[in-house]
């Protein structure tokens, strides 16, 4: 089942798909252009993963790590499908990132990759927006790189586990104003999602709903105010996003 949460009417819903619209949780339905799309879960801890793609480390000209880069993302970050992601004005360069996000269901510590699954509650899609002109270098991706407000979009559903055959199958697009402009799968990841869980839950706590953005493939090339995002991870979603300039937040 694909599942949402939206704002509708002074209030937060959660939502599922029903024959086009969204049926809200108390039994209303409305059109998908009616309500304020947010991200599917409130994150918790939010783990990134840079450079977990072979063909995007090759790309960038980098070795393929021998253990996970990941840092994290505060919940400032984080929007909803439909939403704007704000391009600062002194930005040289900004670009998006297609990723499957993974939505941890239960505590989990030293758990083996053999069990990693039975501690994943379910999958969205997430759209990571780096800006490299404050990156030091791609193992060191400072705070200003991938916290800043309005760029992490993610949605606009939440599919349960169940429901995702194979995770580590799964094709992955991103479309810029129509074009395609980046293509890769999930069983291309270095790194993949039960090793993900072994590795972070062997030295610390996992928790419901701290999520695992597990990293893009190549292809990323930089955006600019208006362009039109697209995402789209198999069977999960697809999500869509507008950039605009600072004047959209003129006295925020």
């Amino acid at each position: 089942m694909k599942k949402a949460r939206v704002a509708f009417g002074g209030s937060i819903h959660e939502a599922i798909e029903w024959e086009g619209r969204l049926k809200l949780d108390d039994g209303r339905l409305v059109e998908e252009n009616e309500v304020t799309w947010l991200p599917p879960v409130e994150p918790r801890t939010v783990f990134a993963l840079g450079l977990n793609y072979a063909d995007h480390a090759a790309e960038l000209a980098f070795a393929a790590p021998e253990e996970p880069l990941v840092f994290l993302k505060g919940p400032n970050t984080f929007i909803g499908h439909n939403g704007f992601t704000r391009r600062p004005a002194d930005v040289t360069y900004m670009h998006y990132e297609c990723e499957l996000a993974v939505i941890i269901g239960k505590t989990a510590r030293n758990v083996k990759k053999e069990k990693a699954y039975d501690y994943v509650k379910g999958y969205s899609v997430a759209n990571d927006y780096a800006i490299r002109d404050y990156l030091e270098n791609y193992y060191r991706p400072n705070l200003r790189v991938k916290n800043r407000d309005t760029c992490t979009v993610m949605g606009p559903w939440f599919v349960d586990a169940e429901d995702v055959k194979d995770p580590m199958d799964l094709k992955l697009t991103t479309h810029l104003n129509g074009e395609l402009v980046q293509e890769g799968t999930t069983a291309d990841m270095i790194f993949d999602i039960p090793s993900l869980i072994e590795y972070l839950s062997s030295f610390m706590t996992l928790s419901e709903n701290d999520i695992i953005l597990t990293g893009t493939p190549k292809g990323s090339v930089d955006t600019a105010v208006g362009d039109v995002v697209v995402t789209e991870v198999e069977g999960v979603g697809r999500l869509v996003n507008t950039i605009v300039g600072d004047e959209e937040f003129a006295g925020r």
